[in-house]
């Protein structure tokens, strides 16, 4: 709060008085400091450069194995034992073109969602992007603003600062002239405007902007567990390659260039090149996928996480209701003269340079009155639930008053109190008009207060958000509603969307973690919150083992909004609440939260799939190898048998399994469910064609034998990773039927054309070889179903 001087000078385009001396910096003075470099240039990037996606595409562990060995070939084999390395090629550019895109996609939404500054220059305000402020610019700051560069505060009207995203300290600052402004900080009540001390990599924001919108695939489970299972991999791998390179050159029966051959046939199979491929590009699609819904993604596992979360904490205003309302009705309280309330409403509404959404309703409803003057004013704050202003009216008498919730501002027993219940019951909002009996600086200006009138507010529902809240019901996320706003008022409006279940007052919440935690799981709607409360509410429902996302756009919400496991804020909200949400929904809609939270679903349970068919063949590779080294005989595949089963039992359908459509929600412990499939899987397959290959070494005898074994093993091979895919398919629709089928008659296609048989080395030879390859792998079909089903009773998920 502020006494307004009146020889301060009036900006021409703000109705905020401009005091002597902060008319900002002149056109001259700013092109200056931009020739010295004293711009605020920190680059707020949205996603890697260039430069950085291609190396994070090329330089991998498994590019480099892969590349030694695609070398070795090129000297000891024929092209077609080479393809595997044209496979990197392929999957490599295509992992950095589906990254660029996504890229430019985040790029693009970053720049349309920017905070855009308040700047002071030549006395005249105007918005400038935060890469244009320079050294001693003078920035004006209101409700819901972050501070962007480090400055000191040069004027304060009321201004209260939230410093809890630095110092964790959670109470509002109260600013005065002189006091120090850290950016990364942010307005809850008030407003004022600093000078720039810092700007550039000097200020602290430069840090926090960066890190706040950065193009990030950390802190996600699917890309941690990938990490994990292809660690254990590299272990697994390096002893048995060493113990194939060694054996195979001890059995050497077919020459040095043809053991090396399948020596790096043993080698390549085990590793899970495309899965790493395969997540970035179903992660980069989901990312364009949601661009072109106006959804910026500013953390990439976001997308992870919404697909998780059991509980949706939902701000009513602006979220469930639209940001305006309306004033609907009047009602002067104890005689007081309906045409002096409307003055009073009036200036109140002129009082506020930077009104919130009801006040906006008022002085859209009520003129001003030129003959009042403010000379005190006390801005709205979420924590009090009120504002107030005092006036020297038009005929020398001066006034204070209160305008906020009738439930702090009134004793419990006011009769008043009877008629705000009725119409908080009917959904509509009520805002009290008092005359307060004490000075705006008194520590609790509101005691004593004469109720004057209630102002009976509309708010406009979403048209999305009954469909939106249904979304969620049926897909089994809890939907909590949590406002400062009167609780009766918000229970009405969340069951005019159809959202049932206990109303709360949370003024009366327990603060023991554990009880609150008991009765938000117990409640659905809760009014009176707290800021401080919805941050402690988050954390109540994240320990009884909650996945938590927070949607709101309101400077209230920006501590739940930090703690929330996912933040989700509108384009419209506040500036701080945009720089610590992971999702920006940039048209506002509500309605596009179902989007994120399908394309979540669809990256996650079709990555889960996908890496199932992956693990199972490096499950089958490792065990192959360990086999041929104990019974010392050759490798039975030569690069180019492996390279055409990988690319028709696994690349080119996973591909297809991990764009499709996938509703099934996201659950925990993904390495987990995932080797409880792939080691059985990889165990028969990898025991029944050894099996082959014995009978097969035992059945044919004379020169071209060694090619034979080779072909039976393979069919018996394909056989039984085409059943694993079949399975990882369901449940069938009509083109994963079709994409499996088009697979088997693509091997067939390779079987009967000649000079594909020659190119592939591929020929089966005789009838009962191939026959008995056939029931090999019949057998081990049968097992595999018997042996998955028997894991999902022992092992569930």
């Amino acid at each position: 709060m502020q006494h307004i001087d009146a020889g301060a000078e009036l900006d021409p385009v703000h109705p905020v008085p401009v005091p002597v001396g902060t008319h900002g910096l002149t056109a001259a003075e700013v092109a200056e400091r931009v020739a010295r470099g004293q711009v605020n240039d920190v680059p707020v990037r949205s996603s890697r450069s260039m430069g950085e996606i291609v190396r994070a595409n090329v330089f991998t562990r498994f590019n480099a194995i892969i590349g030694v060995l695609w070398v070795i070939m090129f000297f000891v084999a024929p092209i077609q034992d080479s393809l595997f390395g044209f496979v990197i090629l392929a999957n490599t550019g295509i992992g950095i073109v589906q990254e660029w895109r996504a890229k430019k996609t985040l790029d693009s939404l970053a720049v349309i969602g920017e905070a855009r500054p308040t700047v002071r220059r030549d006395g005249t305000a105007a918005a400038v992007s935060t890469s244009e402020i320079v050294l001693d610019d003078i920035l004006e700051i209101g409700p819901g603003d972050k501070a962007v560069v480090d400055g000191v505060c040069a004027e304060a009207d009321g201004l209260e600062i939230d410093e809890s995203l630095l110092t964790g300290e959670a109470d509002p600052v109260v600013k005065h002239p002189g006091d120090p402004i850290m950016s990364g900080s942010f307005v809850v009540a008030g407003g004022g405007a600093f000078k720039a001390t810092k700007v550039g990599r000097e200020a602290y924001a430069a840090q926090l902007a960066e890190e706040a919108s950065r193009f990030t695939l950390v802190h996600s489970e699917l890309r941690t567990g990938i990490s994990t299972i292809l660690k254990y991999v590299t272990w697994m791998m390096i002893p048995t390659a060493i113990g194939l390179v060694i054996s195979q050159f001890v059995v050497k029966q077919h020459g040095f260039k043809d053991s090396v051959a399948r020596t790096v046939g043993g080698i390549v199979p085990m590793v899970p090149e495309g899965l790493v491929l395969l997540t970035s590009v179903a992660f980069a699609i989901g990312v364009i996928r949601l661009g072109r819904k106006q959804c910026l993604v500013q953390e990439l596992p976001a997308i992870e996480g919404l697909a998780r979360v059991d509980t949706v904490c939902l701000d009513k205003t602006g979220t469930l209701t639209e940001g305006g309302m309306d004033v609907t009705e009047l009602r002067p309280l104890q005689g007081a003269e309906e045409a002096y309330v409307r003055k009073v409403l009036g200036a109140l509404g002129e009082s506020d340079p930077r009104p919130n959404a009801s006040l906006q309703a008022i002085i859209d409803a009520y003129p001003d009155v030129e003959d009042w003057r403010c000379t005190e004013s006390l801005p709205f704050s979420s924590a009090r639930k009120y504002s107030g202003a005092t006036f020297s009216e038009g005929d020398g008498e001066s006034s204070t008053w209160l305008l906020g919730a009738p439930d702090v501002l009134l004793a419990d027993d006011d009769p008043a109190l009877a008629e705000t219940g009725r119409l908080n019951e009917q959904g509509l909002r009520v805002l009290l008009l008092a005359r307060a009996g004490r000075e705006l600086d008194d520590p609790e200006p509101a005691r004593g207060a004469r109720p004057t009138a209630l102002v009976v507010l509309e708010q406009r529902l979403r048209p999305d958000a009954a469909d939106t809240l249904r979304y969620f019901a049926e897909q089994n996320v809890q939907a909590k509603v949590i406002s400062g706003d009167n609780a009766v008022s918000v229970g009405a409006v969340a069951a005019k969307l159809g959202l049932d279940g206990q109303t709360v007052d949370a003024r009366r919440l327990p603060s023991e973690p554990a009880e609150m935690a008991r009765a938000l799981d117990e409640g659905t709607v809760f009014g009176r919150v707290t800021p401080q409360q919805k941050r402690e509410m988050v954390a109540a429902l994240q320990s009884r083992g909650h996945t938590v996302a927070m949607t709101g756009d309101g400077v209230n919400d920006v501590l739940a909004l930090k703690d929330a496991d996912i933040g989700v804020s509108m384009g419209s909200g506040s500036e701080a609440t945009r720089a610590v949400a992971q999702i920006v929904l940039l048209d506002n809609s509500f309605a596009t939260l179902p989007s994120v939270v399908a394309e979540g679903r669809r990256v996650i349970g079709n990555i889960t799939r996908v890496a199932t068919l992956f693990l199972v063949k490096t499950v089958y590779s490792v065990l192959l190898a360990l086999l041929v080294v104990c019974w010392q005989v050759e490798y039975p595949f030569l690069p180019r048998h492996l390279t055409l089963l990988s690319t028709l039992t696994i690349g080119v359908p996973a591909f297809f399994l991990a764009l499709a459509p996938n509703k099934e929600r996201a659950r925990p412990h993904f390495v987990r469910r995932v080797m409880r499939y792939a080691i059985p899987g990889g165990v028969v397959a990898g025991v029944a064609t050894f099996v082959t290959y014995l009978m097969a070494r035992h059945y044919y005898t004379g020169p071209g034998q060694l090619d034979a074994e080779t072909s039976a093993a393979t069919l018996t091979l394909f056989l039984i990773s085409m059943w694993v895919l079949a399975i990882i398919a369901r449940p069938y629709t009509w083109w994963r039927v079709a994409l499996v089928a088009a697979m088997g008659v693509a091997f067939l296609f390779v079987l009967v054309v000649p000079w594909l048989q020659h190119f592939f080395a591929l020929k089966l030879v005789g009838v009962t070889m191939p026959w008995l390859a056939v029931a090999v792998a019949a057998v081990a079909a049968a097992a595999l179903e018997l042996l998955w089903r028997w894991v999902d009773r022992r092992f569930p998920a």
